[in-house]
């Protein structure tokens, strides 16, 4: 058995870390049944599915036909930017308001891409500026700002 494909051996061996995590960080909880969903039915059903799924993933990397590609090595930097950008938007939500903080995140995060184009990000940052506002401020009715403190309203 060889490995062809290093990028979904080591996908699957994550989505399966990652499901038994969650399974037995919910062991101390109540199960419950289908009909009655106890806390731990969630997180357990979950971690299943993680598990199987990245059984069916690492499978697929250790196939005579699965191409042969190997994991690249780490790219720092665009990962510290969106750590930064994310970062960014919780402290400045509750000050600056959603729209401030929301166009600092994507603008910031779609810096650390190769991609990166202006008139793209500006599309992008308005398309997902009016789905925040439709989703969370006008559907969940969630109480933050909209806008910066100093020009809300009174």
């Amino acid at each position: 058995m060889k490995i062809r494909n290093h990028r979904d051996v080591v996908a699957g061996l994550m989505f399966i870390l990652f499901g038994v995590i969650f399974m037995v960080a919910s062991r101390s909880y109540n199960m419950g049944t289908a009909a009655k969903m106890g806390p731990a039915y969630f997180p357990t059903v979950l971690g299943g599915l993680l598990v199987f799924l990245g059984l069916l993933i690492s499978a697929g990397g250790i196939q005579a036909k699965a191409p042969e590609l190997r994991i690249e090595a780490f790219q720092w930097k665009p990962i510290t930017t969106i750590l930064v950008s994310v970062a960014l938007f919780a402290a400045l939500l509750p000050k600056m308001g959603l729209v401030v903080s929301l166009v600092l995140l994507i603008f910031i995060s779609s810096v650390a891409s190769h991609e990166f184009k202006l008139r793209d990000t500006a599309l992008a940052s308005v398309v997902l500026l009016a789905l925040s506002w439709v989703v969370f401020v006008k559907g969940l009715e969630l109480q933050f700002p909209l806008l910066p403190l100093f020009l809300a309203p009174r």
